[in-house]
């Protein structure tokens, strides 16, 4: 029961009722209404910076089906945007959904009609928006410049695509490889009626453009007979191809499925046949769109059309990644390894973890929505670990990145564990974590390929880590603050896992080394701050100045980066009211910064300093002008799924301020009624009269009909069960706590 499988967890884990929806038993919602992914509009975040694109297949997918509308595996290229006007093919892409990262091991498939052409400019053709249907479980086109309508679908593992040909003459099928131009490859099986894919995967960031120690793997079926084209091989002018020719009459059809994996074509065949069996196409959508309804519906909303695309397009995006790695069989290549092949026996391996943009939303709200699938992706982080020696900082193409700052994969198991997810050896993550926190690799050479802490000798000498330290890293160099405050918060978790564990000498330590924060928080300016080895400050200084030591930001941001001690940040400048006017000195000058992670959490801030009232304006002020459903309805790159997950949750009412503790900070709902459909059968609804229609402020509040007097939940409250109501105002109301 291929189909079936792909729903990927037993059914203790499930209510009965979510697998009912996904068999079909019963319906997900009555007909006259629609269903959740039908709210989706993935053409959001297509334009300006969103980086996203028109991703089908099933949540978590290995392998993504997209148009193409841009040539190949190149950095900070998404395969398609919406202002193009020209499709070069349709392309089983593992791109970072939001980011500005590369696409690897992919492949892209061109149906033809006339004499064939191989470019992806020369090929391209035109198409329009009008003609398009893009939804998260199928896509299609008609492409009239060449006669043709296209199709596909996906599922985990494999895709499935079918082109109509309407004119009469020649049809063609070209499949290209994505690779380098010297490497790669394509070949026929004309006795096997199948074309083999072979894109090997290179590094970026750290190790950049070695060998990833793996490479994708597609095998193409057709359910009709070729005629044997031919091959363009590696080394040429185009990227490795194959086209085979079909003998069709006008409006006739090719199906062509596809398998895909990262250890073998053995596997690659494996996953096709397990999952697409057999040629129906609209079978297998609808077994998508089942998939999706079941995680979408996860959270229910009241809310008009407009609202309803931007939210649950919103959920669509922090659903696509990290990708499923391993095969149905359970293999995967092992992390930064050369070629070795690893087994997942007891969990799904996960890879491409934007980590230090999702621990801050993704994966807190993937505690609350699919806490079982969380504890896969804790596993893939210790399974990486374990492999490589250390835990990554930012693990993608299955390789040390060495990408951004912080060790925030502290921050996924932290959050984790105190939010009671079990089934991992929670003694060896504390021993990794500690080992990444305290330790330098064993060479120089592994250092530079990505692994541990950079720049972590010198924070463990002085406490902070001084201008003089160049880190020695390709990308991202210097930034010695924001790695000093990030390291802090993380050490902060460390600290917090030792003292579960009972080892109390290292919960003291680490505890202490969180309070680094103070030796780049200058108290004359109150402001994060550039340090010399010799205790001195950088000079001069301007708050809102870019320097080299602060990462995507400015000073007037990242001073607010201290989560784990937010009551000791507000001593450290000056006491509440000092803090809410640098608070307002940040928004008032157009400092805040959405369209990138440092700013997310800044707006719940006020909570903490006695004026509730203005994280409600800020937060309700950035879910109005950051999100809209139009392409350019994102602030800046989504990090897959990173700023969608900001979204989801703050419209619920709620943020993780700090992930790896249980508490959410409350800011202000956005609809008047949602509910939270909880993996064990509980639910949690949040209502707020009036929010709707702008009442933005909370006058009062109460949890379990009982009297809210803070300005936060807990993870444990959450997921009892239960409702959480809001008085809500168009005017700041003193009767709250927090004003």
């Amino acid at each position: 029961m291929a189909l079936f499988e792909e729903t990927r967890v037993p059914m203790r884990k499930y209510s009965l009722w979510l697998y009912l929806v996904v068999l079909g038993l019963v319906p997900l919602v009555a007909s006259s209404q629609r269903s959740p992914v039908d709210f989706v509009n993935e053409m959001i975040g297509t334009a300006n910076e969103g980086q996203t694109f028109p991703a089908t297949g099933p949540p978590f997918a290995m392998t993504q089906w997209t148009p193409q509308t841009r040539e190949g595996n190149v950095k900070c290229v998404s395969p398609y945007y919406f202002a193009d006007t020209r499709i070069q093919g349709f392309r089983g892409s593992h791109f970072m959904s939001g980011s500005c990262t590369q696409d690897y091991g992919s492949l892209t498939i061109m149906p033809e009609s006339g004499d064939i052409k191989l470019g992806s400019a020369e090929r391209s053709v035109a198409f329009s928006h009008g003609t398009e249907k893009a939804t998260p479980y199928k896509y299609s086109v008609s492409l009239p410049d060449s006669g043709i309508d296209a199709e596909m679908t996906g599922t985990t593992r494999a895709g499935i695509m079918r082109f109509r040909f309407n004119n009469a003459g020649k049809s063609w099928i070209l499949v290209e490889c994505n690779s380098r131009k010297d490497e790669g490859s394509v070949e026929i099986d004309e006795k096997a009626n199948e074309i083999i894919v072979v894109d090997p995967a290179r590094r970026l960031y750290a190790g950049l453009g070695k060998p990833a120690g793996f490479s994708g793997y597609f095998v193409v079926q057709f359910d009709h007979k070729f005629k044997t084209g031919g091959t363009v091989p590696a080394g040429g002018a185009s990227l490795p191809q194959a086209y085979v020719s079909f003998d069709l009459k006008p409006g006739e059809t090719v199906q062509a499925r596809i398998g895909g994996a990262f250890t073998s074509l053995a596997e690659a065949r494996n996953n096709l046949k397990t999952e697409i069996p057999g040629w129906d196409l609209e079978k297998v959508a609808a077994a998508t769109k089942a998939q999706w309804n079941v995680e979408l519906n996860r959270i229910a909303i009241e809310a008009d059309a407009v609202h309803k695309r931007i939210f649950y397009t919103a959920l669509y995006h922090s659903m696509l990644l990290p990708r499923v790695f391993s095969d149905v069989s359970g293999t995967y290549p092992g992390f930064a390894s050369e070629g070795k092949i690893e087994i997942a026996k007891d969990f799904t391996y996960y890879m491409d973890f934007s980590i230090w943009d999702t621990y801050r939303a993704v994966h807190p709200l993937l505690t609350i929505l699919d806490p079982h699938r969380e504890l896969d992706m804790v596993k893939s982080l210790l399974a990486m670990g374990q492999q490589g020696g250390f835990l990554p900082i930012y693990p993608a193409w299955n390789s040390y990145t060495s990408e951004m700052v912080g060790d925030h994969a502290d921050a996924i198991i932290a959050d984790a564990y105190v939010k009671g997810l079990r089934g991992f050896d929670v003694a060896e993550a504390y021993r990794m974590m500690r080992k990444n926190a305290t330790e330098l690799p064993a060479t120089h050479e592994l250092y530079l390929d990505g692994r541990g802490r950079r720049g972590l000798d010198s924070y463990l000498k002085y406490g902070y880590i001084p201008l003089e330290d160049q880190i020695l890293d390709a990308f991202h160099k210097n930034e010695q603050v924001s790695r000093t405050l990030e390291y802090a918060y993380d050490d902060s978790l460390v600290g917090d896992m030792a003292q579960a564990l009972g080892e109390t000498d290292d919960a003291a330590l680490f505890h202490q080394r969180a309070q680094n924060y103070r030796n780049v928080i200058d108290p004359a300016v109150g402001f994060a701050r550039g340090r010399h080895a010799d205790g001195s400050w950088d000079s001069p200084f301007d708050p809102a100045g870019k320097y080299k030591y602060i990462t995507e930001g400015l000073p007037f941001q990242y001073t607010f980066f201290v989560p784990q001690d937010l009551p000791g940040l507000i001593d450290l400048v000056g006491g509440r009211e000092k803090f809410i006017g640098k608070l307002d000195a940040l928004f008032g000058g157009g400092y805040y910064d959405h369209g990138n992670e440092p700013s997310h959490h800044i707006a719940y801030l006020y909570d903490y300093a006695g004026a509730a009232w203005k994280t409600q304006q800020h937060v309700r002020e950035v879910m109005d002008k950051q999100y809209a459903d139009t392409p350019a309805g994102l602030a800046g790159n989504d990090d897959t799924g990173q700023m969608s997950a900001w979204y989801c949750l703050s419209a619920l009412g709620f943020y993780p301020v700090t992930p790896g503790t249980t508490r959410y900070q409350i800011g202000t709902p956005l609809f008047d009624d949602a509910t939270i459909r909880l993996e064990s059968g509980k639910s949690f609804r949040v209502r707020a009269a009036g929010a709707a229609a702008g009442k933005k402020y909370i006058q009062s509040a109460t949890l379990n009909g009982k009297p809210l007097d803070r300005y936060w939940i807990t993870h444990e409250e959450l997921t009892a069960g239960g409702e959480l109501v809001f008085q809500m105002s168009d005017q700041p109301a003193v009767s709250w706590p927090g004003h």
